[in-house]
This record gives C-alpha cells, sequence and structure tokens, in this order.
C-alpha cells in the first residue's frame, strides 16, 4: 500500500506564499497524472491542478498565474507552489498520484490565509 505524506501547510495573510510537498511512502515504478485538490469547508473537493508524467501542467482558473504544480520523478514527490494566496484559498489540500498498480490520496493538509 503507497501512502502519500504531505507537508507544508499553515497559516499566511492575504498576499503571501506557501509551498505544499507530496512525497510517496515507497518506491513506485509508474507515476502517470499527479495533481492537488482542495476541500473548503462546507464545499466539495474540487480539482486545482495537474501534472503529467511528461510535465505537461493543467490549472484551475482559479489560482492560474499565481498557483505552479511541478514534480520529481526521481523522489516520487510533487509540489504546489502558491503565490498571492487569497482568503478563498483557504482549504484542506490533497495532493492526488495515478500509478500502474492504482490511485493514491493523501492525507490533507491545512492552508488557511487569513489576517
Amino acid at each position: 500500500q503507497v501512502q502519500l505524506v504531505e507537508s507544508g501547510g499553515g497559516l499566511v495573510q492575504p498576499g503571501g506564499s506557501l509551498r505544499l510537498s507530496c512525497a510517496a511512502s515507497r518506491v513506485i515504478f509508474t507515476i502517470y497524472d499527479m495533481a492537488w485538490y482542495r476541500q473548503a469547508p462546507g464545499k466539495q473537493r474540487e480539482w486545482v491542478a495537474s501534472i503529467t508524467r511528461g510535465g505537461t501542467t493543467n490549472y484551475a482558473d482559479s489560482v492560474k498565474g499565481r498557483f505552479t504544480i511541478s514534480r520529481d520523478n526521481g523522489l516520487m514527490t510533487e509540489y504546489l507552489q502558491m503565490n498571492s494566496l487569497k482568503p478563498e484559498d483557504t482549504a484542506v489540500y490533497y495532493c492526488y498520484i495515478q500509478t500502474g498498480t492504482g490511485n493514491y490520496w493523501g492525507q490533507g493538509t491545512q492552508v488557511t490565509v487569513s489576517s
């Protein structure tokens, strides 16, 4: 069973930055797409960004130009650099990966944007 360990969440003021990381707990031979989702209180989980194995990225309109997704295939890790954060970015952020043997979610990390 693969576990995804997330880190980097926290409290930040509007306009600030955070970098989330998500690392696999063991070696995975084939990782396809990697993505980040988020879930705000009282709302459904929504897709934020994704990156293919070849490095092609896509973003939700709400974060385009402010967030950057990246990955390190050798370290089996993905990142989400979040800049110009807004109060509406407050949510629990989840990483997600597609592998040759199954799809997996991280445990979630809280991001709170507040003054």
